[in-house]
């Protein structure tokens, strides 16, 4: 760890993100979007989610996996405990800013303005406020009063348009039914593009990118790294050393590595050489597409596993790109795809572009 790392206290108000996720969303909270953006971001130290857990049996393992400590708010006698929750939750954080003076950031995932005044006393107190909350149900007073606000639909590795078959609250039986048949449950293909070495270095270092105001080191990306993956070793994939592992993937123009200002520690960016490749991925995309349209209308869902049928190694994370969405937004800006949101589905209707780019 390096002084300059930000330390990171998560609170989550988990009944307000898991309902406005399945009522925005149509799908249940996924907390791994949330850590791969906090990992690049600096290490998180301290991770707290307040609910009555009674009513999201689910969520708890999942939670758990993600070593978040769960803060029991019962709802008793039938009443409604949210403010409970939430008086909880505010004091607990401003507690934590008090006596845990190495924390640099609080990150309160909700979109309620109740959490507003919150904000405004731990910016007072010198500590950086990032909010993140579905933007449905997000006050317009909340994002204005943070350092940093991100909306959870946008995170990378939320894909549109998953109706995922059991719900996280007790009402959700009542509702399952009328959005589990009209659209197939897309095939899980996530886990194989984690484990792969170029995808997690491209995706953790077009996150660094973004967030980061100066060049990439080659420390601070596996530093990155190994907060999304803490048992990462390179020496798993043959390397000595990461600079040595750096240097194949940059042989190979998945990155560029030039000398940085500290000896030892040089500058890595994504590699503008890999544009052919990309390209092909772009042209193999509408390439289906057009395909797919000739039977009817072509949906994003279910889109990736059709490309995966033409080309089974294809992963959007070997670009840089977070999730499959982003890599078709990318396509349609260069002109190989067009894409618009068909309410009537609830999810992305792609089309093949007005013609195919030159090469």
């Amino acid at each position: 760890m390096t002084s300059d790392d930000e330390r990171i206290a998560l609170f989550l108000d988990y009944e307000n993100l898991a309902i406005g996720a399945r009522d925005a969303l149509g799908g249940s909270f996924d907390l791994g979007p949330v850590a791969d953006a906090l990992a690049e971001r600096g290490r998180v130290v301290v991770r707290r989610a307040y609910a009555d857990w009674s009513y999201f049996e689910e969520d708890r393992r999942m939670l758990t996996r993600h070593q978040v400590e769960l803060i029991e708010i019962p709802q008793r006698m039938g009443m409604v405990r949210k403010n409970a929750a939430d008086i909880k939750m505010a004091v607990d954080a401003v507690e934590l800013s008090f006596e845990r003076d190495y924390i640099t950031t609080f990150v309160l995932c909700t979109g309620d303005s109740d959490f507003t005044p919150l904000v405004h006393k731990l910016r007072e107190l010198n500590r950086r406020v990032i909010g993140i909350g579905v933007e449905a149900s997000t006050s317009a007073l909340l994002p204005a009063a943070c350092d940093e606000f991100l909306f959870y639909e946008r995170l990378e590795g939320i894909e549109p348009g998953h109706r995922p078959a059991r719900r996280t609250t007790r009402r959700a039986p009542a509702r399952k039914e009328a959005v589990k048949e009209p659209e197939p449950e897309p095939e899980p293909v996530v886990t194989a593009d984690e484990t792969d070495l170029d995808a997690l270095v491209t995706r953790t270092l077009a996150g660094l990118e973004r967030s980061s105001s100066g060049p990439v080191l080659a420390s601070m990306l596996k530093r990155a790294i190994l907060r999304k993956q803490p048992t990462f070793s390179e020496a798993d994939y043959g390397f000595r050393t990461f600079g040595e592992l750096l240097r194949n993937l940059a042989d190979r123009d998945i990155v560029e590595v030039r000398q940085g200002s500290a000896p030892g520690d040089p500058e890595v960016t994504l590699a503008t050489g890999t544009g052919g490749d990309e390209e092909a991925a772009f042209g193999l995309l509408r390439s289906t597409v057009e395909q797919l349209a000739k039977k009817g209308p072509v949906h994003l869902s279910g889109l990736k596993t059709q490309v995966r049928r033409h080309q089974a190694d294809f992963t959007e994370k070997r670009f840089g790109y977070g999730g499959f969405l982003q890599f078709v937004r990318a396509a349609r800006t260069r002109g190989y795809v067009e894409m618009e949101r068909d309410p009537d589905a609830d999810d992305y209707l792609v089309r093949p572009g007005p013609a195919a780019p030159a090469a």
